[in-house]
């Protein structure tokens, strides 16, 4: 009786995690028990499993995977690759890095906290970046989204894609301000066999030259989005709102899906880099964006549902999931002491134009980044084992809670867990204080806000299905009469 492993599937494991199922295919990564790893191990085509020296609970376990699909039957001596061997990580594991390859940009948007219009993170050298290219694909790190300032004004940007794909390493995302996104661009990733996601940013129809500092921006990110969508490439967008271009989201919206966007993501400008050293204008406030939020939902049905959106923390949803929407600020109530204070900065980790590792891309320039290890000075696998950045990301929400008095004292203190690191620290003023907490969900949750998305949820999408309505208390809230926009 003799079975292999799957080809798409590697046997790997990690510091503290040392038991998992790499599946290629997917991009995903499975924990599995220590004596599932010992059976898989086993399952190499070359060896008998009927044997009697094989353990009975190994061999019971066999039937099991195959049903699961993991392994197939096979002769005597068709093995698997070696690739797919065990091998185990020298750190933690990681899920995704998120890596700005430049610091420099080739627009001068008014809201950026980078100052990438003068480069003022500059770029790490070729051999460098190269180097920590290999360095990702030797911690397991799966997947990697390229970012900037603008990565396409590097060079040997492909240069960097090419080093990631030899070392198995999936680009996920390249974000662009799509200025170079070109025929070329898109023919040399397609002669990788690769159709990366093209995340574009959009501020607003009629406003997005003006945030992005140059002439011509919006018709550029236009035709990008229209040659991605022809060429096979999946786009996104990020649309930052401030109080001018706030009436456009309607539109923006129709805009985007009219030029093959799939999914949008909205952000408030924040106070901060470029923005508040030039007086550009105010800040939008948490009140006033969450009404536009609710203002606008009703209208994103009206219209078909036109892309996927996330606004902010406030609510989401997706046109091939018509039944179901989300509050992505609320947790299920969990023990905070379990619960880290970042599920995102977990998994995904930011490494800045310097090569610094950070939990959050909103700490670039911040005084609080000094305190965050440099990569080329650590290497990324101690980075990612013993570090002051791996402290921070393994922080657990019950010492935000403990740092806030008033979040110990608040009543949704289980399912807002202190909220979001990154929102909290833009509102704060003080970068230095990472477990600070979040306006925006404190607003979102004891101003009633949930309640009101709910309700609305009720009148607009009868029998629409949510997290929330899992919850016994928000589940109550949504049988008080329907919301009425005023």
């Amino acid at each position: 009786m003799y079975y292999k492993l799957k080809p798409q599937y590697r046997l790997r494991g990690w510091d503290k995690l040392p038991c998992a199922i790499e599946d290629r295919q997917k991009h995903s990564v499975r924990f599995i028990s220590p004596l599932k790893m010992e059976t898989l191990k086993l399952c190499t085509g070359t060896i008998d499993l009927s044997l009697v020296l094989i353990p009975e609970e190994i061999r019971q376990l066999i039937p099991e995977l195959e049903k699961e699909e993991l392994i197939v039957p096979c002769q005597p001596g068709d093995g698997i690759l070696p690739i797919q061997e065990y091998r185990q990580y020298p750190c933690r594991y990681i899920q995704t890095a998120h890596w700005s390859v430049t610091g420099g940009c080739n627009y001068r948007c008014k809201h950026c906290y980078m100052s990438a219009p003068e480069a003022r993170f500059g770029q790490l050298d070729r051999g460098t970046v190269l180097r920590m290219a290999r360095e990702i694909a030797d911690c397991g790190i799966m997947n990697v989204s390229l970012t900037g300032g603008e990565p396409l004004i590097r060079p040997d940007f492909l240069d960097i894609v090419d080093t990631l794909l030899e070392g198995g390493v999936r680009i996920t995302q390249i974000y662009s301000n799509g200025a170079l996104v070109n025929e070329s661009l898109l023919q040399a990733l397609d002669r990788r066999n690769i159709h990366p996601e093209f995340n574009m940013s959009f501020d607003g129809v009629g406003w997005h030259d003006w945030l992005r500092g140059v002439p011509g921006a919006e018709e550029a990110v236009d035709r990008a989005f229209c040659l991605c969508r022809d060429m096979g490439f999946p786009t996104g967008a990020e649309m930052c709102i401030h109080r001018a271009n706030l009436h456009t989201l309607r539109a923006t919206m129709n805009h985007l899906r009219n030029v093959g966007c799939r999914w949008v993501k909205t952000c408030p400008v924040a106070d901060a880099g470029e923005w508040r050293k030039n007086g550009y204008g105010e800040s939008i406030g948490i009140r006033e964006l969450f009404q536009a939020y609710l203002d606008y939902i009703p209208q994103y049905y009206e219209d078909g549902m036109p892309v996927s959106i996330m606004l902010g923390g406030f609510f989401s949803a997706r046109p091939d999931q018509p039944q179901e929407y989300d509050v992505p600020l609320y947790h299920l109530p969990t023990e905070p002491g379990k619960c880290v204070v970042c599920a995102h900065a977990r998994h995904v980790m930011y490494i800045s134009p310097e090569g610094r590792a950070l939990p959050c891309m909103s700490l670039t320039g911040s005084s609080a980044q000094e305190r965050f290890p440099l990569i080329p000075d650590m290497g990324l696998a101690r980075c990612i084992t013993d570090s002051r950045y791996m402290d921070f990301i393994d922080t657990r929400a019950d010492q935000v809670l403990a740092h806030n008095p008033e979040c110990t004292r608040c009543e949704f203190r289980l399912w807002c867990q202190g909220g979001c690191r990154a929102s909290g620290l833009a509102d704060s003023g003080d970068l230095n204080d990472l477990l600070c907490r979040d306006p925006a969900s404190c607003e979102l949750f004891r101003g009633g806000w949930i309640a009101k998305i709910m309700r609305l949820m009720q009148r607009i999408m009868p029998g629409a299905e949510s997290l929330l309505l899992k919850d016994e208390y928000w589940k109550a809230q949504s049988s008080d009469p329907p919301y009425v926009m005023g």
